[in-house]
């Protein structure tokens, strides 16, 4: 099943612009979404940044 807000989460967009590797679609958006730090941050209104993986780390290089 894929996570409600797949669409307009910013790890889509880093997909489509060729900078996430397909693993975090495939094992998060895809997957196991509820793992998600960002879909948990998200379902309780928490403020997090658009460069925070779905693990929860900070990748610098997206932007």
């Amino acid at each position: 099943m894929t996570c409600k807000w797949y669409i307009v989460c910013p790890m889509k967009r880093y997909y489509d612009e060729g900078k996430l590797d397909k693993k975090w679609i495939e094992n998060y958006c895809h997957g196991d979404y509820k793992s998600c730090v960002r879909y948990q941050m998200e379902e309780t209104g928490r403020y997090h940044p658009d460069n925070m993986l779905p693990d929860g780390t900070i990748d610098k290089r997206l932007k």
